[in-house]
């Protein structure tokens, strides 16, 4: 009996055996062990340091982590593993000799959120080599041999939070990335450092919220030194943002090939950093963000009065975004200007920042007005000016006027006398008569006269010049035009 008992034993493990080998082939599913030159471990596969040529073929379907670091592995194609990977999160492919990496690579791997691919040979990122990662969250590139990078080459990677590409000869990285908005929404650091960068768009790096400059590493570039990139990191610097405060000895620029501190700058006399404050003029609508180091914080306002800002819907014209915790400003006026404080709550910490205000007492419409006002004020005297001017030296003087001298002064008196006439075409001397026409004489002390003590002697009349000559008469010598001005002028 003992023998039919395990003929019978035997005959049920084949069936069983049969039986599954026939479900899975129905089902269509090779069953796959753990490739020979990896160390599996539950759904983990380890095939680092076996100097693999290429990658191990017929990977299991449930692997969820690939470890293929430290191998001889030069290029990546789009059929690299026959099996499509969904459960694979973590792809480990640094150390190897990659120079080629296909853009339909990672279509297998689609909910990949982790890539290492530092320590390898790669000199370009093409554009949508990552565009079938959609998923990822951290990719590795540092030390490699990339020298451009597409603007596409990172497109559709909405989930995207760290890139690492230091350590490359990276001279120009289109920074256009890393805005608020742009193709790479959830980027929260991205490292440049030991590049060969020279010159940054420092206005567009001014307008990137904290958030992003916080994890935007810089350091260990060849830099050109200036005023403006002195400013700019003087601003990080005062915001303790850790790009900044935690490789401060490795910021540095170049100038004249010698190597300076940027904080170090004495020889360029670039002024002190100062905070500047918001400025806003009467009606003004302003809206002043809360710029945390961090994305997602609670944000509590308070005005400089102490008292807190409501949120938006609140009858008041100053209030509180629900969407960002941004301070808005319906119309500004005086009362507003002020030191505001935004409290910023988190998971990881707190942050509190303080924002002045300075409000204008004139809209802006208003302050161009004036300014225009002033100009047509300034332009009118200069034009008084020139008129005057004009007046005085340029009035025509006919050429019969001129070049005849004047005969000399009575003895008794110390005078001297012009003729001036309201009339150009008038000549009271002419022909020897005297005409009936208006005839004004002008006599001026003379300061040196002798015994009249400044005064006019009393019955003594001017004399009448001489005339030379028909239809002309005597112009006074250049003393006696002086004299035109003279501070005690006489009318006789």
């Amino acid at each position: 009996m003992q023998p039919q008992r395990d003929l019978r034993g035997l005959w049920l493990l084949l069936l069983s055996l049969y039986l599954l080998l026939f479900e899975v082939a129905r089902a269509g599913r090779p069953v796959v062990s753990c490739p020979a030159a990896c160390l599996c471990a539950s759904n983990i596969l380890s095939c680092s340091k076996q100097q693999l040529p290429s990658v191990p073929h017929s990977l299991p379907s449930y692997t969820a982590l690939l470890d293929l670091s430290h191998n001889n592995l030069s290029r990546l194609r789009a059929e690299w593993t026959p099996t499509r990977l969904t459960h694979l999160h973590s792809l480990l492919l640094s150390h190897n000799h990659l120079n080629f990496i296909s853009s339909e690579a990672f279509s297998p791997v689609p909910n990949l959120r982790y890539l290492d691919l530092s320590s390898n040979q790669l000199r370009t990122l093409d554009e949508f080599l990552f565009s079938e990662l959609q998923a990822l969250e951290v990719l590795l590139l540092y030390n490699n041999h990339i020298m451009a990078v597409d603007r596409c080459a990172f497109d559709d990677m909405a989930q995207l939070q760290k890139l690492y590409l230091s350590q490359n000869q990276i001279s120009r990285f289109p920074l256009e990335l890393v805005k608020e908005g742009a193709k790479l929404p959830k980027l929260t650091l991205l490292d440049l450092s030991s590049n060969k960068l020279k010159n940054l768009p420092l206005l567009d790096l001014q307008k990137l919220p904290a958030w992003i400059k916080n994890g935007l590493y810089l350091h260990n570039n060849p830099l050109h030194c200036d005023c403006e990139l002195y400013q700019l990191f003087s601003h990080w610097q005062y915001r303790q943002l850790s790009s900044v405060m935690d490789f401060q000895e490795d910021l540095y620029c170049m100038s004249a090939k010698k190597l300076h501190n940027v904080f170090n700058l004495s020889f360029l006399n670039c002024s002190e950093y100062k905070e500047r404050a918001w400025e806003a003029h009467l009606g003004d609508t302003l809206t002043i963000k809360c710029d945390t180091k961090q994305q997602g914080m609670t944000k509590v306002w308070v005005t400089p009065s102490n008292e807190r800002v409501l949120e938006e819907g609140a009858n008041s014209t100053v209030t509180v975004s629900k969407d960002d915790g941004s301070l808005h400003f319906q119309r500004v006026q005086v009362e507003d200007g002020g030191v505001y404080t935004c409290y910023a709550m988190g998971e990881a910490f707190n942050e509190t920042l303080s924002v002045e205000l300075k409000v204008y007492n004139f809209t802006s419409h208003g302050h161009h007005d004036t300014l225009n006002t002033a100009y047509t004020t300034l332009v009118g005297c200069i034009l008084s000016v020139v008129l005057v001017l004009i007046y005085l030296y340029l009035t025509p003087c006919r050429c019969w006027c001129r070049g005849v001298e004047k005969p000399s002064s009575h003895q008794g008196d110390s005078l001297s006398s012009s003729m001036l006439s309201t009339t150009p075409n008038h000549d009271p001397m002419a022909g020897g008569d005297k005409d009936d026409g208006f005839d004004r004489r002008v006599a001026f002390l003379d300061p040196a006269g002798s015994g009249q003590n400044g005064k006019l002697k009393p019955g003594n009349t001017l004399p009448v010049p001489e005339v030379t000559g028909k239809g002309q008469r005597r112009m006074s010598d250049p003393e006696s035009v002086s004299s035109v001005f003279s501070d005690t002028p006489i009318v006789v």
